[in-house]
């Protein structure tokens, strides 16, 4: 009888292979070569080795599965139904690319159970994977075998390890020996443009293995061959790289092993053909019953490692340590201990006397965080004494000590900003790392994806303007700021002084539905606030730090960051002509916009009323703010090299610069 059959490897795997071109059909519109050609890797990968519950899509202990090749995102898709994940039914996967669908184009974070982080841009899913294997070792050192113990499986396509960010990655992963990585390289040799020997001939094995891996290469069709490599790489002591030589669209009579179903439909009469040609007979998202049960009782295996795994948290004496953790639950008194280091800092500054950059102010308040808030784990890209990053209670990560708190990512920004994304995807971490403003350029795209998967990471982004002084152009970031702006989801404080810098602290750990920058200063600014024992003022994105007291408010000043001193001695000017100026310190665009409109005009002073921003940076973006009766003082264009009170004289940006704009406004 029917029910009675035995599903083959074949069979299972043809139950991905169509249902992936069937939906991808059915979209008129996606990528079917990928799956059609990984659907034996994944087959094998998801039936006898990854460790995972359906039922438990969460659980702590799973293996985790990154699709870096996220194009391919119907192979995900299609097994997550057959295995059974719940909100995996076949009309989801008949919606593929539909708008509300969890199976959208690529895979999304946060849209169903099963996927692990967001994949599409090429390399960020490896990368990404990087993070989590790094995570899962710290993990093990922190509490032990019986709770953590499981592997981290990528399946990449050559256009992955075409990416820059891919050699950042496996580098730092090599480095570090993390033992628990497995990536499955689709080896297919084709790109969009056809053959990748129109633009590559490189050895990847050779180049892993020039980085510190175990590579070994397979049959991708062959699932004994397969399945006997993930075996062999399990027992590694390094990480592994598989190079599964496949044909893309595998089956499709005229087009498997060419990029024509690289992106497209196959069409009708091609993927009739290719029903012939696999022995498929049936119809479009039809299962058969003894297949869909085969691949039901694979995904039974989770089940009862599951249990027994709750059965040893249960029983462990880590067990509170371990659920406090992977709910990032934060200390109750790091708060308390926040608003002292703002006590401090203002100590320091001698009320206001002595002056401190707000990246040094960063490490200070991060000397108090990193004490009382184990989640906390930071790094820099090869900048740590420059940005402020490392304290006494971050020692470094290692390979033969995990157990660490600071991550030296080296001179790898883009892999940084991917890997921080991984080690917040694996749980219990609020990672944080620093470099220089001006490279946010270069982890933009991993920072979008934190903004896009609502992760709680901080970037320290330092030197972020003409104040760095003599570096010149190419490293003062002019642009960067609207940039980041510009970028959803994320919130950007630039903050004027040290209480500042100890509040953005604040708001970036109460912030755990997404990512932070905290865009910090290389020169000396002045302390400006009084009295630490006030609530967090940079919390309301912008405040009134001096209000007018030579008359009804005509002029507002308002800056951000190191030039909000300026902006400070600009009012003095003023107000020395008998004309009420107040200035407003605006740490957050964001912040502020978020406020109801009646408070944002009560900081932001009269309609009428001359409003001045002043910034180190391009003014777009600032419109909004000044209105029509405004002026912006700042950047036009590129910076120049020479000290940095130089710098801000040759462009303007000075307080007499800024007392001259809001006189020739008033009496326009």
């Amino acid at each position: 009888m029917r029910d009675q059959q035995q599903a083959s490897h074949v069979d299972m795997a043809n139950a991905i292979r169509f249902l992936s071109a069937d939906a991808v059909e059915q979209a008129a519109s996606g990528h079917p070569g990928m799956p059609m050609g990984m659907a034996d890797v994944a087959t094998v990968l998801f039936t006898r080795h990854l460790k995972f519950d359906p039922d438990r899509s969460d659980w702590p202990d799973r293996d985790r599965f990154v699709l870096s090749a996220g194009h391919g995102s119907m192979l995900l898709y299609s097994a997550l139904h057959l295995c059974g994940y719940p909100g995996w039914d076949i009309d989801v996967l008949r919606n593929f690319r539909q708008i509300g669908s969890a199976a959208a184009g690529h895979p999304e974070y946060g849209h169903g159970a099963g996927i692990e982080t967001t994949t599409g841009p090429l390399g960020q899913g490896l990368a990404t994977a990087v993070g989590m294997a790094l995570a899962e070792e710290m993990d093990r050192a922190r509490f032990g075998m019986d709770l953590v113990d499981h592997h981290t499986f990528v399946i990449a396509g050559d256009g992955c390890l075409m990416e820059g960010i891919s050699q950042e990655a496996i580098s730092l992963a090599g480095h570090l020996k993390l033992r628990r990585l497995i990536v499955l390289f689709d080896d297919n040799g084709i790109t969009i443009d056809g053959k990748t020997a129109l633009a590559t001939s490189e050895d990847q094995a050779q180049r892993f293995a020039a980085s510190g891996w175990a590579t070994c290469a397979v049959d991708g069709h062959d699932p004994e061959a397969v399945s006997g490599a993930i075996d062999a790489a399990k027992l590694a002591d390094r990480p592994t790289l598989i190079a599964c030589r496949t044909a893309i669209g595998r089956g499709a009579p005229s087009k498997a092993g060419t990029a024509k179903c690289h992106g497209s439909p196959l069409g009708s009469a091609e993927l009739a053909a290719t029903r012939t040609a696999m022995g498929w007979s049936h119809a479009p998202f039809d299962i058969p019953e003894h297949i869909r049960a085969a691949w039901r009782d694979a995904a039974s295996r989770g089940a009862p490692e599951r249990l027994a795994w709750e059965d040893r948290l249960s029983q462990s004496d880590s067990g509170a340590t371990f659920r406090a953790h992977l709910e990032r639950k934060l200390p109750e008194n790091w708060r308390e201990a926040l608003t002292a280091c703002k006590a401090e800092l203002l100590s320091r500054m001698d009320n206001g006397t002595v002056s401190m950059a707000t990246r040094k102010a960063s490490g200070l308040a991060l000397e108090t965080l990193t004490a009382a808030v184990p989640h906390l784990i930071g790094g820099s890209a090869d900048l740590t004494g420059s940005v402020n990053t490392m304290t006494a209670a971050t020692h470094p990560v290692s390979w033969g000590d995990f157990g660490g708190r600071y991550v030296h990512y080296g001179v790898r920004e883009h892999a940084m900003a991917a890997m921080m994304n991984g080690l917040a995807l694996h749980g219990g971490y609020l990672p944080y790392s620093g470099t220089f403003l001006v490279f946010a350029n270069y982890l933009h795209p991993a920072l979008r994806l934190s903004c896009l998967m609502k992760l709680p990471v901080t970037y320290v982004l330092t030197h972020d303007s003409i104040g760095l002084g003599e570096d010149g152009p190419t490293h003062q970031p002019v642009e960067t700021l609207a940039m980041l702006r510009a970028t959803p989801g994320l919130l950007v404080l630039r903050p004027a002084d040290a209480v500042e810098v100890a509040e953005a602290w604040e708001i970036a750990l109460d912030r755990q539905d997404g990512p932070t920058a905290i865009v910090l200063s290389r020169q000396d600014v002045a302390g400006l606030r009084r009295g630490a024992d006030v609530g967090n003022l940079s919390a309301c994105g912008g405040y009134v730090l001096r209000d007018a007291t030579a008359g009804a408010r005509r002029v507002t000043l308002i800056a951000t960051g190191s030039e909000v001193q300026i902006a400070c001695a600009a009012r003095r000017l003023l107000e020395a002509q008998g004309i009420g100026t107040a200035v407003v310190s605006l740490p957050s665009f964001e912040l502020f916009a978020a406020r109801p409109v009646a408070e944002r005009e009560q900081v932001l002073g009269p309609l009428g009323a001359v409003r001045v921003g002043i910034e180190a940076a391009i003014g777009f973006g600032w419109d909004g703010l000044l209105g029509q009766n405004g002026s912006f003082v700042g950047m036009a264009g590129y910076g120049a090299s020479g000290p940095a009170e130089a710098l801000y004289e040759h462009f303007g940006i000075t307080a007499q610069r800024v007392a001259q704009v809001a006189l020739e406004r008033l009496r326009a």
